[in-house]
């Protein structure tokens, strides 16, 4: 019999949650598949399977609290999963089975006329979840397992209760742990650190223009698309080597000069917003920018984001732009001493030698800490991100 194990947690997490167990008592394991997810307010971990078995025990149920190297589970190497099938002896016993597996085997539909597979409609049933609510990656967005497990590990997956009184309906839902930890940080960086927030507008037009005159060639030569992130993140990261306070932070009594350029990128997940790093983002292309961006926003909508690619970071971006935000006030990642808002981009009549045109314009926004940086280092900066992009050519080029 062999126990298995919580993952060993880093020195800053202190204890995680099951939130899904993807096998059941009774069922044959691999060596190294992966048997139950467990939520930390940092990162979901997957727990593999030390050995190929059969699941003997389950011993913390989901949502149970759960340490480091706890045991919450037993695997029997020597068992077997099921009792070998008896001999079939008549033509039509052998014709009943094939119709018995044929049965099981064709993917299922829902009164809704929804495509989901058997295991997979099983699973939806087990876990009280609408399969009319869970999009489908199968052939003709046929629901699998995998559809199934990725929506029970959503906030939606939580016991929540509902209160009907009269005609007005209320739903209560615990937070998730990745919610509580992002409610906290906020709420600290709101006493701990002196805010500020400056503003600017930058004429997208240049940025615009030479994405579209590049953009085909850069998808076919790099397999990314050029999108406008990756020129922020370089018009930032030469900021920060102008700004080297608002690439520090605030440790005790002391300031630390970060030697490197490690630029945080906010992205959505199933549990809420998380900021993977882009470590030494001053030594990245634009096309290995764009890449790792796409990949981080894979991990995040999967829950698969390391503990190593959201701790540290010495700067962030946020964009609220896609999500329609026009302007506004970017709350700091502690301990990182500043943070850039984008917004959408709206043509707005601007002057221009005396008169006036529509231009392609995004309002900017830097929050900052002000007790290490100064108001005018902060204008300063937001600037040298303006004049970046409006000259892209120049920077590109470090000219």
């Amino acid at each position: 019999m062999t126990d298995v194990k919580v993952p060993g947690f880093p020195e800053s997490v202190a204890d995680g949650t099951i939130i899904t167990w993807h096998k059941e008592v009774g069922e044959w394991v691999e060596i190294e598949e992966v048997i139950a997810d467990i939520e930390t307010d940092k990162v979901v971990f997957e727990v593999p399977a030390p050995v190929a078995g059969v699941l003997t025990e389950i011993l913390e149920p989901e949502g149970a609290t759960v340490l480091s190297q706890q045991v919450i589970a037993k695997i029997d190497e020597n068992a077997t999963a099921s009792p070998a099938p008896a001999i079939v002896e008549s033509k039509e016993a052998v014709a009943e089975e094939k119709k018995t597996v044929e049965a099981a085997t064709k993917p299922a539909t829902t009164s809704d006329d929804v495509k989901i597979n058997p295991a997979a409609k099983k699973m939806a049933q087990e876990k009280g979840l609408d399969v009319n609510k869970i999009k489908g990656s199968g052939k003709d967005g046929r629901i699998l397992k995998e559809d199934v497990q990725n929506a029970a590990s959503t906030p939606s997956k939580t016991q929540s209760s509902v209160v009907v009184e009269g005609e007005r309906p209320e739903k209560r839902v615990p937070m998730t742990r990745l919610r509580k930890r992002i409610a906290e940080r906020l709420v600290d960086a709101q006493h701990t650190a002196a805010m500020l927030t400056t503003f600017n507008e930058i004429n997208m037009q240049p940025v615009m223009d030479t994405r579209a005159k590049y953009k085909d060639l850069f998808e076919k030569k790099h397999d990314t698309k050029l999108g406008f992130m990756s020129f922020f993140v370089k018009a930032v990261t030469e900021a920060l080597k102008e700004f080297p306070e608002i690439n520090a932070s605030i440790d005790g009594d002391d300031i630390v000069y970060h030697g490197f350029f490690d630029v945080g990128i906010a992205v959505s997940s199933p549990r809420g917003l998380v900021v993977p790093i882009l470590r030494d983002a001053d030594q990245m292309s634009l096309a290995q920018i764009e890449a790792k961006i796409r990949e981080f926003g894979g991990k995040a909508r999967d829950n698969k984001l390391g503990m190593d690619e959201i701790t540290g970071g010495t700067f962030s971006i946020t964009n609220g732009g896609v999500f329609g935000s026009m302007l506004s006030t970017p709350i700091l990642n502690p301990p990182q001493s500043a943070i850039l808002g984008m917004h959408n981009i709206v043509e707005r009549p601007v002057a221009e030698k005396g008169e006036v045109v529509i231009r392609p314009v995004m309002y900017v926004a830097l929050t900052y800490d002000h007790r290490i940086v100064d108001g005018r280092e902060a204008v300063q900066f937001l600037v040298a991100i303006k004049n970046a992009l409006e000259d892209p050519v120049r920077m590109l080029l470090d000219i």
